[in-house]
């Protein structure tokens, strides 16, 4: 399903190549071998990033970050998250903001290492300059890009066979929550909704790349894409005239969308999916680009199949 390249570099005087799906040899064995060591470098965003020891108090400022961890056994290092980490439960959140981080509120959990989803400008040289390494992995616009930050989390961490396997298998459920659709899309197509000012999603983006398997048609890929990075606005107008199969509601918590509100939209009453294929999302599973996309894969093909029976 997906060509993936692992950047994960040891220095410990020996390099490890950057590997993909369709090398001869087997990248999991040597990166595991490498990686287990420390200190180990990962290819950040933040650029090269060496971590010297097995880091033993993490603080996450990424909701995605926090998922990751703790899916692959990261989670009892992990002494603080932001706010916006509100899974898993046993996540320990904290009054820290991901969108105003603070290096001296983030200092008081007297943390080794943090991981980040932007640097507002001088985060990560505040935290470097008293003695704590920094990680940013920003915004996955790829599987293969977030699949690479699970990677470098495992390898930062002392965890690369455990995120190794994540792959394996968030890559597994997906491919099989596709292969559910066969025969069952006959071109039915989709609006996805990232929030009620019409902001969308092309095949283009992320989540895009997560529905494009399935053989949906996505409304949006028509559109007019100025900034060029797969979320583009559409108009009312182009959303009733499109009359999609599926409204996929990303907007449910931050902007309260559901069935109701939709069905009540100027013209949105006539139109197709208003008569059962508004599915409803999870906002925190739909934003983030963690373990949890394979969840909400699964809903979207649970209730396409309950819109449209695959043919006996």
């Amino acid at each position: 399903m997906h060509r993936h390249v692992l950047t994960v570099l040891a220095v410990v005087a020996l390099v490890v190549a950057a590997c993909s799906s369709d090398t001869a040899s087997d990248p999991t064995t040597t990166t595991t071998e490498a990686a287990s060591q420390f200190p180990v470098t990962i290819e950040a965003d933040n650029g090269p990033v060496t971590i010297d020891t097995k880091p033993q108090r993490i603080v996450s400022m990424s909701a995605t970050s926090t998922e990751v961890l703790f899916a692959i056994g990261a989670g009892n290092a992990v002494v603080a998250v932001d706010s916006q980490s509100d899974y898993p439960p046993e996540a320990p959140t904290t009054d820290l903001s991901a969108f105003q981080p603070n290096v001296e509120a983030i200092a008081t959990y007297d943390p080794d290492l943090v991981f980040i989803s932007y640097d507002p400008g001088d985060l990560v040289a505040g935290l470097e300059a008293i003695g704590i390494t920094v990680i940013v992995h920003g915004t996955a616009f790829s599987l293969d890009a977030a699949f690479s930050q699970w990677e470098q989390t495992g390898a930062a961490t002392g965890h690369l066979a455990e995120s190794v396997a994540l792959v394996a298998h968030t890559m597994s459920r997906l491919d099989a929550a596709a292969a559910l659709m066969a025969g069952a899309t006959a071109d039915l197509s989709y609006y996805y909704e990232l929030d009620d000012t019409y902001y969308t999603a092309t095949s283009g983006s992320f989540i895009g790349q997560v529905l494009a398997p399935t053989g949906l048609v996505n409304i949006a890929d028509e559109a007019p894409d100025p900034d060029g990075f797969g979320f583009p606005q559409l108009s009312n107008e182009y959303i009733v005239d499109a009359d999609p199969d599926l409204i996929l509601l990303a907007d449910t918590k931050c902007c309260g969308q559901d069935a109701a509100t939709v069905a009540a939209r100027p013209g949105w009453d006539s139109m197709s999916a208003i008569a059962g294929g508004v599915v409803e999302l999870d906002d925190d599973v739909a934003s983030r680009w963690g373990p949890r996309i394979a969840d909400l894969l699964e809903d979207i093909v649970a209730a396409v199949l309950a819109l449209e029976p695959v043919d006996a």
